[in-house]
């Protein structure tokens, strides 16, 4: 097997923290598979999530309008050299580690701002194809990259369930997922969870790792999760999901090729499936 080239995104604030420890364990099975990495550790770089006009060499006195300024920016290679080296990160990788704890369904607020400064018009979106399609869901500049979250939650894995209180975790990352990685047009990987993870005790730590190692260990060949491309043939000319194709569904899972799972252990995780880590 060909070694890949990873880009691992760590956002925690805490370098002893069980996160860090599995970004440490999940760095040495890729070296050790001979691929090579690229770690973007976002706290410990001092990221700035903060958008606005110097990232693209704007005029404050002029009205900044983001997306038009940011792909001009990115046109002209005049964008903050701290995105352009994000950038060139993503270009060189085959595949994106994405690690985060989840803080109120969500990802933390450094990483959201990471997606927002990193993925700009012309770069990660706003890419139009020969035919004049906007090439997103499925096709763009990053199709045939690989994308993986790996997450850890303070709920019960049952409480993320199909029919648990915090909802169904597949929901809660399907704007990452679905939104951000498949928009851009890269393959989502199922994500590889921690539950619980405030309280794993250490004797379970080994159990976990070894989770991740064999979840990594099939990063190059994993099926990704089915989403429906955009230009694919599924959706009308409005982009709305074509009448015959489950007829009286509605909600995020008829987005998905195929029927959704609930989610199971830290192997090989569905995707039908709070905050912690």
């Amino acid at each position: 097997m060909v070694g890949m080239n990873v880009l691992w995104i760590f956002a925690h604030p805490e370098q002893r923290s069980l996160s860090a420890a599995l970004r440490d364990e999940g760095l040495r099975a890729l070296r050790e598979a001979g691929h090579e990495y690229r770690l973007s550790d976002l706290y410990a770089m001092r990221w700035n999530p903060v958008v606005d006009g110097a990232d693209f060499r704007h005029d404050a006195d002029e009205r900044l309008i983001v997306g038009s300024a940011s792909r001009r920016a990115y046109d002209a290679g005049t964008l903050s050299e701290d995105i352009r080296a994000e950038q060139e990160k993503i270009a060189w990788a085959d595949a994106l580690v994405v690690q985060f704890p989840l803080w109120w369904y969500g990802m933390p607020a450094i990483l959201k701002g990471w997606f927002d400064r990193v993925f700009v018009k012309g770069f990660a979106y706003g890419v139009v194809g020969p035919d004049g399609r906007t090439l997103r869901y499925g096709d763009g500049k990053l199709a045939g990259k690989r994308a993986m979250v790996v997450l850890t939650a303070g709920a019960p894995e049952a409480t993320v369930g199909p029919r648990g209180v915090n909802g169904e975790l597949g929901d809660l990352l399907f704007p990452l997922h679905h939104g951000t990685f498949w928009y851009s047009g890269m393959s989502v990987l199922p994500p590889y969870v921690v539950y619980g993870a405030d309280r794993v005790p250490a004797e379970a730590y080994e159990t976990h790792a070894a989770k991740l190692r064999k979840r990594l260990a099939a990063l190059p060949t994993e099926e990704p999760i089915p989403f429906r491309r955009q230009n694919g043939g599924d959706y009308d000319e409005r982009l709305v999901l074509r009448p015959d194709l489950l007829p009286g569904r509605t909600g995020l899972s008829v987005h998905y090729v195929q029927p959704r799972t609930p989610a199971g252990g830290g192997d090989a995780q569905g995707t039908q499936t709070a905050v912690g880590g």
